[in-house]
C-alpha cells in the first residue's frame, strides 16, 4: 500500500555520523524541475552514465536541499548551503552514496513499483527468471500412415 504523506513537509536525513541535511519532499514537481534544469541540459550527450547521475544528483541536491548541520568549511567553520557548497557536499563519496540512497533511490523504488508487470527474461528489462525446465529430447511426432 502506498502511503501518502499529506503534509509534504520537509525532513531531515543523516548522510553521515554528525552530517545531516533538511530536504524538501520529493515531488513531481521537483524531480520535473530538475530534468530541465540549465546543468543537466549542458551534460554532452557522449557523458557517462555516472557522469549524468552526478549532474542530477547535484542539480537536484541544489533544489532539494533547504539547511544542514555538522558542514564547514576548511577551518570547521559551519557555512549555510550554497549551489557551490552542496556540489562540493556531494563530491565527497559516502555524502553522495547516502544521498542517493536515503533520498533519490526512494522515490525511484517508488517509479519502479508503479510496474506491477515482471521483467521480461529478454530485452532490455532482463531480469525475470524463466520458470520452465529445457526440453531433453525432441518431441516424437506422429508417423503418417
Amino acid at each position: 500500500m502506498l502511503a501518502l504523506d499529506l503534509t509534504n513537509a520537509p525532513r531531515w536525513h543523516d548522510l553521515a555520523t554528525g552530517v545531516r541535511v533538511q530536504l524538501r519532499p520529493l515531488t513531481t514537481a521537483l524531480m520535473v524541475a530538475t530534468r530541465s534544469d540549465p546543468a543537466i541540459e549542458a551534460v554532452p550527450e557522449e557523458a557517462s552514465d555516472e557522469e549524468r547521475a552526478v549532474a542530477f544528483a547535484k542539480a537536484l541536491a541544489r533544489r532539494a536541499v533547504l539547511a544542514w548541520e555538522g558542514i564547514g568549511d576548511a577551518d570547521g567553520k559551519p557555512i549555510e548551503p550554497s549551489p557551490e557548497a552542496i556540489d562540493a557536499l556531494l563530491d565527497v563519496w559516502p555524502i553522495f552514496e547516502a544521498f542517493q540512497l536515503t533520498y533519490v533511490s526512494k522515490g525511484l523504488l517508488l517509479e519502479q513499483e508503479k510496474n506491477a508487470s515482471a521483467l521480461s527474461p529478454t530485452g532490455p528489462s532482463a531480469g525475470a527468471s524463466a520458470t520452465a525446465k529445457p526440453v531433453r529430447k525432441p518431441a516424437r511426432t506422429a508417423r503418417r500412415g
